[in-house]
């Protein structure tokens, strides 16, 4: 599946509103350009195929993105029906991304049960490969980070869709996957100018990542210590994970992750209301001429 150069990642898409709000951003963003959609999956427990058929249905030809379907609560026999169904409907639009999630999230009502991580992530792609029909290798992605799961994503599906990480990740991705893998790489963006204001929302962004293993020790192995993790982040971090500042100032990220290897890039806006933040998109579509 060709993904495009550049899309949007979005938490508002899924939950940003009801059902005709969330329709109608998402048909501007197919108008303004953007070529693929990703919306959030694992937490909450709430199912999120629903959601993938709600942002199919409101467009016309834009691919929809998993980011992610997390693989401890979706069976594959579910996760294999729902994507067979959207490839009957709406034949080549679903990507599916899975992810493996965080113990945290995982362990908080049932200690335990988040352990071997890649041999959980084998085991689904083998019920996917297994199931009638099966999911092809090359409409599913994996999230990524570490060595071992970047060389699964590269010998079982089309690549990696990545998240949280500085364009360092973005060229040692590349090296691991090889030249003919897909990796669409999530890029917060952030359209203030002033550092101050900009790097303050960014921690506040950032914090709740930093929380969690599978982010702070890919960025420990990126060139970032333990200090830059503390407090929301050091200003070097805030502005690897972030890119803020005018329009060029994200099209200059951009550009960087795709000379490092990424094949999309797409942004999620942060530090703004609402939920929807349809202005920002505006301007962010100036990218893509």
């Amino acid at each position: 599946m060709e993904l495009g150069r550049i899309g949007i990642w979005s938490i508002g898409l899924r939950w940003g509103g009801d059902a005709g709000e969330i329709a109608e951003a998402a048909a501007e963003l197919e108008e303004l350009g953007f070529s693929a959609l990703f919306i959030p999956g694992g937490i909450g427990g709430e199912d999120v195929f629903p959601s993938v058929g709600r942002l199919l249905a409101a467009t016309r030809s834009v691919p929809v993105v998993t980011g992610i379907v997390n693989v401890w609560m979706h069976s594959t026999e579910e996760t294999a029906a729902a994507w067979a169904g959207f490839d009957r409907e709406y034949p080549g639009r679903f990507q599916l991304g899975i992810g493996i999630s965080h113990a945290s999230l995982i362990d908080q009502d049932d200690p335990g049960r988040y352990r071997r991580p890649l041999v959980t992530m084998r085991a689904y792609l083998d019920g996917l490969d297994a199931a009638l029909p099966p999911v092809p290798r090359e409409r599913r992605l994996i999230a990524a980070l570490g060595p071992r799961m970047l060389e699964l994503a590269r010998d079982r599906t089309a690549g990696s869709h990545t998240y949280f990480v500085p364009e360092e990740h973005t060229r040692f991705a590349r090296d691991r996957l090889g030249a003919d893998a897909t990796i669409a790489v999530e890029q917060a963006v952030l359209l203030e100018t002033d550092p101050t204001v900009a790097r303050s929302r960014s921690r506040d962004y950032m914090t709740n990542y930093l929380r969690r293993p599978n982010y702070t020790n890919n960025l420990l192995r990126h060139g970032f210590n333990e200090d830059d993790l503390r407090d929301g982040g050091t200003d070097r971090l805030v502005d690897a994970i972030v890119a803020w500042g005018d329009e060029q100032a994200i099209a200059e990220r951009v550009a960087a992750h795709h000379e490092a290897g990424a094949n999309h890039v797409c942004l999620q806006v942060i530090g703004v209301q609402p939920a929807l933040p349809r202005e920002q998109w505006r301007r962010l579509a100036s990218l893509l001429s």
